[in-house]
């Protein structure tokens, strides 16, 4: 069960990662991924908030993490890219909606950002699809419940 906590921890350190490292950097390496550019809806791809610095903010803290807890930096960076390419679908998938990026999406907000991560890990690690799927579903629960009190401790920029 002590890989299930670190798989966890390395799912909230991916997302929280790029909000630190924006807070620490400011507006330095603040280069959108999507390079501002618009889908042919007129739409931003992903939008302004997804930056490189964020999404290697996120792959270093969980390749670092990964490392010091024996599952390795490779496994690490890896996790932590298909976290964050689960948040840019998620992002892709609100612009065309019609969402801005602080809309509320529930679920899209939090399942594709670990299903990516631990579908992988099922496949490298010894790990049961069913506990992939429990933890997915853990994560995305403490998002939304834990959110509104991230956002009164000034950590969150949103409630949700």
């Amino acid at each position: 069960m002590l890989i299930s906590l670190e798989l966890f921890v390395m799912l909230v350190l991916a997302n929280g990662a790029p909000v630190v490292a924006a807070g620490l950097l400011k507006g330095r390496w603040s280069q959108p991924v999507d390079g501002g550019r618009l889908w042919p809806d007129g739409r931003p791809v992903l939008g302004k908030s997804k930056t490189w610095r964020g999404l290697i903010a996120g792959c270093l803290t969980c390749g670092a993490f990964a490392f010091l807890v024996d599952l390795g930096a490779f496994f690490g960076l890896v996790f932590g890219f298909l976290s964050l390419f689960g948040d840019m679908i998620s992002s892709f998938i609100k612009r065309r909606m019609g969402l801005a990026s602080s809309a509320r999406a529930l679920w899209l907000d939090q399942i594709p950002e670990a299903a990516l991560p631990l579908g992988f890990a099922v496949i490298w690690l010894p790990m049961d699809l069913w506990l992939a799927v429990l933890l997915a579903v853990l994560f995305a629960l403490a998002n939304i419940l834990l959110s509104p009190l991230l956002y009164r401790l000034g950590i969150r920029r949103q409630p949700h």
